[in-house]
């Protein structure tokens, strides 16, 4: 049987000109080689258009492995997130004006979610290959965390998901000093944390957490 990946980035929200978790998942799909079949798709930065779209792209292909990724301007490593929490609590409208506050991504579902990727194994192969990586334990209250609920609640029960937050890419980074890393660093870390998953189930036993 094929295995299928689901890998989804986002389009550009908040007045930015480019998200680089979209592109990056371009090109991460124009370099595929399989022998797994890769599905790709761009989200819109709304609460009920990305949520929709997702759940369409998971009853359509009945993916095995779940990879999201979302921009998060001013970090300045790839943070592979670990939890994703049952909160929508928007700071800015998304981009049909949206900016639901202090209720929750699926009523009636747990609070919280953990990943089911390999999180510490997938980022320390990142950093391995020489990309700024980080196990992240927060992946905010806005679009992003609302995807990584909503894969982690939706999907079957065989299906692994996580989430993955990228910084700015360097050739669209809205200032010289803003915190990036070059578009081809962020979609080869996408595609490590794609092979990483698909190659092991089981994550390393290593502290990946913080003190504060």
């Amino acid at each position: 049987m094929t295995t299928t990946v689901l890998l989804t980035g986002f389009e550009p929200f908040g007045g930015d000109a480019a998200n680089p978790s979209g592109e990056a998942v371009h090109r991460v799909a124009a370099h595929w080689e399989g022998p797994e079949v890769l599905v790709t798709a761009v989200l819109p930065v709304t609460f009920t258009g990305a949520a929709g779209s997702l759940r369409k792209l998971l009853a359509e292909h009945r993916p095995d492995i779940v990879i999201a990724a979302g921009l998060a301007g001013g970090r300045a490593a790839i943070g592979v997130e670990r939890v994703a929490v049952n909160l929508v609590d928007a700071r800015i409208p998304d981009n049909v004006g949206e900016q639901p506050i202090d209720v929750p991504s699926v009523p009636g579902a747990a609070a919280a979610h953990f990943a089911t990727l390999p999180v510490k194994e997938i980022a320390r192969r990142i950093a391995a290959a020489g990309i700024p990586a980080e196990v992240s334990h927060s992946a905010g209250t806005f679009v992003c965390n609302h995807v990584f609920f909503t894969a982690l609640e939706s999907a079957e029960s065989a299906t692994r998901a996580g989430f993955i937050h990228v910084p700015w890419s360097a050739e669209h980074a809205p200032s010289s000093d803003s915190a990036a890393l070059p578009l081809a660093d962020i979609a080869q870390a996408l595609e490590i944390a794609v092979r990483t998953s698909l190659e092991i189930t089981a994550d390393v036993s290593a502290p990946g957490g913080t003190l504060h």
